[in-house]
């Protein structure tokens, strides 16, 4: 086995104390009771699980092994035969590189059930009973075949060190900011979290949001100068080469784990006087219930109750849809993909704003059917290496704010691809503010449609691992679906999506997917 090096640095070996102080030293207004008791909930929510003390100087062979690991379809109770409705559970044993059962849970494993044939699938929920077993879920939602695909994304130690690596340097990427008065220009370094004792610095925090951001003052010119924003790159070599081994491509990154026995089974039709599958209340599922947010069958999205979805495959369905309409987008890239498949299949002609392709903002405008389609990046961090002028750098929240709402008014929002290295104190904090700021929008034009998308699976190795991980990603999909879960709003499952489909895992998900999530969103903007 390539793994041979000892003595890794284990988890429960590193520090404890971390450097986050600055990042909310100045970080703006101060929450309330209730915000502060809020965010206690929240961070106990995304905690995960701690492996026994007498753990702390695990050896890099000892951590989860893929292949040795392994599945099991639990036989079906009663008659053998399963059927449309049912639930179907898979046992998983993991064991490290020496062929031993792992004592502790705590790996990151995501599952999906599937048919290639049928192109179907759905995301499986995982159970962990914090003995190096683990429990994977599904709803049968289709006839015929099935297989059960089980994976590895992160062994437990590996988690720790994307704790680490964010809490200790909460600082690791960075940008600047050019500052310019006639033909005098300098340039700084700027972030949410600056150290205030290294030099002055111009204070940024936004006054409505309290959102921070903090640039080192130039040594000539003022505050009041600073002229554009350009992310700078992150800082590397932060962790040992025993842990860049947790992230293996290959080896114990994102690798499948092999079925003892069959991976596959056969689906009959409902039973006969069982009520129709149309929605969550009708399926048979017994503890641990398991639901999730949709699936797939002959490629198209099916969402299990709230709207259904409908295809809208051509240029005239969309604009039948969206005519008379202002679409607000705001977000990241994985937004402004939505806006390219909006804009480029409805064919609506891009208005020339002379800004920056990437970051925007971006317009698209259909005179003759009063459709206008806008985007904007969701304000500081953007992670983006094109320059992006400072006048633009503007919170969802302060343009919520400002937006009258209405029957005619979509907004569409996606915060967190470029939050991956925020620690999430500050991450709650900016979806507290769009909370509030979408409350104040829907009690003064309660027609207005309102879309969340989640954050996605994506490719990772080593580098990716530590800036976008799907680890990183889950945390903040759980934070986003609680804070907005009561909110009469249509939150897009693009996690479900990706993990449930047959295509590769990319930050901007392939076409047929983009596709499938803006039926979801055309759906409920106009619903039949």
């Amino acid at each position: 086995m390539p793994i041979k090096e000892e003595g890794s640095r284990a988890p429960t070996s590193l520090p404890s104390r971390y450097n986050k102080t600055h990042c909310f030293k100045y970080s703006g207004q101060k929450a309330s009771p209730e915000e502060a008791e809020e965010e206690r909930v929240l961070l106990d929510l995304i905690a995960w699980p701690r492996p026994p003390a007498q753990l702390a100087n695990t050896t890099l062979e000892q951590t989860s092994d893929p292949t040795k690991s392994t599945f099991i379809i639990v036989p079906a109770r009663g008659d053998r035969e399963r059927y449309v409705g049912d639930q179907l559970e898979v046992m998983i044993d993991m064991y490290d590189f020496h062929g031993r059962h792992q004592p502790h849970g705590g790996d990151f494993l995501v599952a999906r059930l599937h048919s290639p044939t049928l192109l179907a699938g759905v995301a499986g929920q995982v159970l962990d009973h914090g003995n190096g077993s683990y429990s994977a879920v599904f709803p049968l939602l289709w006839e015929g075949s099935a297989q059960v695909e089980v994976t590895l994304v992160h062994p437990y130690e590996a988690i720790p060190v994307l704790q680490w690596v964010t809490d200790e340097h909460p600082d690791r990427e960075f940008f600047h900011s050019l500052f310019r008065s006639g033909t005098v220009s300098e340039t700084t370094v700027c972030n949410r979290c600056l150290p205030p004792n290294q030099q002055p610095l111009c204070n940024y925090t936004d006054v409505l949001t309290g959102e921070p951001w903090f640039c080192f003052k130039p040594k000539v010119l003022g505050c009041d100068t600073r002229d554009h924003h350009v992310w700078g790159g992150e800082l590397k070599n932060l962790i040992t080469k025993e842990e860049e081994m947790l992230f293996w491509s290959g080896v114990n990154l994102k690798v499948f784990i092999k079925a003892l026995g069959t991976n596959s089974i056969h689906v009959l039709p409902e039973r006969k006087g069982q009520p129709e599958l149309n929605g969550r209340s009708n399926l048979k599922l017994g503890p641990p219930k398991v639901m999730p947010s949709g699936y797939y069958f002959q490629g198209e999205w099916r969402t299990l109750g709230g709207v259904t979805v409908r295809q809208f495959k051509d240029s005239s369905s969309i604009t039948q849809c969206l005519r008379g309409k202002v679409v607000h987008m705001f977000g990241d890239s994985t937004v402004r993909q939505w806006y390219g498949y909006l804009k480029d299949t409805a064919g609506i002609k891009e208005f020339d704003l002379h800004s920056p392709s990437k970051t925007g903002p971006l317009l698209a405008v259909d005179t003759a059917n009063n459709i206008m389609l806008k985007f904007r990046f969701h304000g500081q961090p953007i992670r983006h290496a094109q320059v992006t002028s400072s006048s633009e750098l503007r919170y969802i929240s302060s343009e919520l704010d400002h937006l009258p709402g209405g029957s005619n008014t979509v907004v569409i929002i996606g915060v967190w691809a470029h939050f991956t290295l925020t620690p999430m104190e500050l991450y709650i904090r900016r979806l507290r503010q769009i909370r509030r700021a979408l409350v104040l929008l829907l009690r003064r034009a309660p027609e207005t449609v309102v879309v969340i998308r989640t954050g996605n699976l994506q490719h990772l190795d080593l580098q990716r691992s530590l800036v976008n991980s799907d680890w990183y990603t889950l945390q903040m999909n759980r934070l986003l679906r609680t804070m907005f879960d009561r909110m009469d709003v249509l939150l897009v499952d693009a996690w479900d999506m990706v993990l449930a489909s047959h295509l590769p895992h990319d930050i901007h998900p392939p076409q047929p997917i983009i596709r499938n999530m803006i039926d979801h969103v055309l759906s409920y903007t106009c619903p039949v």
